[in-house]
């Protein structure tokens, strides 16, 4: 999709409290928002018009709500919290191989006095709010930015009724099929409009910003976001006695690696604005608002954030069947888990939480899911073994060694090229913040979670396509 520019003409439709405000609301729409269709511009001005309150936090949107919010929100509006002296106590596993920042990040988030209980995962590293790799057990609460921007961000595995040397057989074949048939990035989409009952959920129904992103949804469907994401043609290898209840050996696989699209982030930026103006936190800990289940803010980032994470799932779904429909390959079984989401379980203790999983995998007793490596280092196919200390959790991925400026800085083209080459790995797309040595070592991470997950597998990349830089 092109670029799209408001002009003053455009904004007559609205009614604005000034010209100032109206200058401002076509600067940063035609600044921040070149690639959203004008009417969805001009939907997303009313909105912030209409409630300027819950946009304060914006990044984009903030300096906006700001000029329209004519008086402080009042005292009763929100409910101030301190925080804890000492953190609630929380495991680390790998502890070697977690920076220090992301440790203080956890340490910050035990503190508030929703949380429960606690652990960081070995690939932990730091990011907003809780840090990737971070699990938290809240008491009847959930954080927006504990589940993260991208809701639902997820793993799916297609184990093929193929050996896997036809991936190596047929690797030109196999390319052109994952041009044709996935699309990367904020921009334009797949050529055909795609279907999925996830579509015809009434919950889209159930709020205003739901209504305003079905459309969205719609020609988002079967694509994925940029960064990290991925789909990728390899090499299944699996164990004697596997939990697949499969035979040993090598079949050919399909692995993806994307979330919820616009959709997540909406919501999530939305519901987030809500909880940082009612939940005043000090400002080390902000990012860290919560809403309580029980008010009625709450019950919508929770029905929301289901549906988002239902969504990234159907997006998958989309990708793998298109992908074997293209090559008529069918399909032995499939391993699927999230990694950025809030689940109501119950733990050992008998006690019922919140537990978010904010680049994490779960990992209770006899639960599968796939931990990926990088372009060119393996995933493994795991089984949970429920351990108490790491609140039935296990690591979403090897994590960040380099943040992604500092790959990009660091790192060449030319030297992942040579990378890529040496490991017999086609990447279509992607850039030097996604390369492998912007990563941790998988192999370790691993060995650091022997007490959390079981090996069933091992996957191999071997034609990997990502967003471009």
């Amino acid at each position: 999709m092109g670029k799209q520019k408001l002009n003053i003409k455009d904004l007559s439709v609205i009614k604005f409290p000034s010209e100032v405000a109206k200058s401002l609301a076509l600067n940063i729409m035609n600044r921040h928002f070149k690639h959203t269709p004008n009417e969805e511009k001009i939907k997303l001005i009313e909105d912030v018009l209409s409630q300027p309150e819950l946009y304060v936090n914006h990044t984009t949107l903030g300096l906006l709500a700001l000029k329209l919010v004519s008086k402080t929100i009042s005292e009763d509006a929100f409910t101030a919290y301190e925080l804890a002296d000492e953190p609630v106590h929380f495991d680390l596993f790998g502890s070697k191989h977690i920076e220090r920042n992301a440790i203080q990040q956890m340490e910050v988030a035990m503190c508030l006095p929703i949380a429960a209980k606690g652990a960081l995962m070995p690939d932990a590293h730091q990011g907003y709010g809780l840090p990737i790799g971070g699990v938290l057990a809240a008491r009847n609460a959930v954080i927006p930015y504990g589940v993260g921007m991208d809701i639902g961000c997820r793993m799916a595995l297609s184990i093929l009724d193929l050996p896997g040397s036809y991936v190596e057989h047929h690797s030109y074949e196999l390319k052109k099929v994952l041009q044709a048939q996935t699309h990367f990035g904020n921009d334009g989409g797949l050529e055909e409009i795609l279907d999925h009952e996830i579509l015809d959920s009434s919950v889209f129904q159930e709020t205003e910003l739901l209504k305003r992103l079905h459309g969205k949804c719609v020609r988002q469907l079967g694509s994925s976001g940029s960064g990290n994401h991925f789909v990728e043609f390899g090499i299944v290898t699996l164990e004697e006695d596997n939990n697949l209840h499969l035979n040993a050996g090598n079949y050919a696989a399909i692995l993806s690696h994307s979330g919820s699209r616009s959709l997540g982030a909406n919501v999530a930026q939305h519901y987030t604005n809500i909880a940082m103006n009612k939940c005043k936190l000090p400002r080390e800990a902000k990012q860290l608002a919560w809403l309580d289940l029980d008010s009625e803010e709450g019950h919508e980032y929770w029905f929301s954030m289901n549906l988002a994470g239902d969504y990234a799932k159907a997006c998958h779904d989309r990708i793998h069947e298109n992908l074997c429909r293209a090559m008529g390959f069918s399909v032995l079984t499939k391993v699927e888990n999230h990694h950025n989401f809030a689940w109501k379980e119950r733990l050992h203790d008998g006690e019922e939480y919140i537990v978010h999983r904010k680049g994490a995998t779960p990992a209770a007793a006899g639960v599968m899911g796939i931990i990926p490596g990088s372009m060119t280092a393996p995933g493994y196919i795991v089984s949970g073994l429920g351990n108490e200390e790491s609140l039935n959790s296990a690591s979403h991925g090897a994590g960040r060694k380099l943040s992604r400026w500092r790959a990009k800085n660091s790192i060449t083209m030319s030297s992942l090229k040579k990378l890529l080459q040496s490991e017999k790995v086609t990447l279509i797309g992607g850039s030097t913040e996604e390369a492998p040595d912007a990563y941790k070592d998988i192999d370790q991470v691993m060995k650091c979670q022997t007490n959390l997950v079981r090996v069933e597998g091992k996957f191999i990349p071997r034609i990997v396509r990502m967003a471009k830089d």
